[in-house]
């Protein structure tokens, strides 16, 4: 069975906390993990630019399927078994828009709340660039 592929910011120390997370959930292998800084990504995935990359996670499902942001983590609500106390609240109709919100709200300020515990200074360099990639 070919895995899904989580896409997300290497260079970022909360994404990379929240990866130790997901290995952890992840008990039966179901995921790999790819920084979006390992050229290998761009010529695997050449329909996810870098602006699109950088703005939130992605999962690239099995089936080639693209989840980006909130709906990654709906598919990780649905993949991983310690989450599924969590589906149902990301599967209420209507609810979404809300979910897609909170995220970028979140993935907006990701470097300005991990720059506090950031060595080695990406944190201060990407936290300050603006979100340019389509919603």
């Amino acid at each position: 069975m070919e895995k899904a592929v989580v896409i997300y910011d290497g260079e970022c120390k909360f994404c990379i906390r929240l990866i130790a997370h997901l290995r952890r959930f992840d008990s039966a292998w179901k995921l790999r993990y790819v920084s979006l800084h390992d050229p290998q990504v761009a010529i695997d995935y050449p329909d996810l630019s870098y602006d699109q990359l950088m703005d939130q996670m992605w999962i690239v499902d099995p089936q080639g399927g693209r989840h980006g942001g909130a709906y990654a983590l709906r598919y990780l609500s649905r993949a991983l078994p310690w989450l599924w106390p969590v589906a149902p609240m990301m599967h209420l109709p209507g609810l979404m828009p809300v979910w897609c919100w909170i995220y970028r709200q979140v993935a907006q300020r990701r470097y300005q709340i991990a720059g506090r515990h950031c060595e080695e200074g990406t944190c201060s360099l990407h936290g300050t660039k603006p979100s340019t990639a389509p919603r």
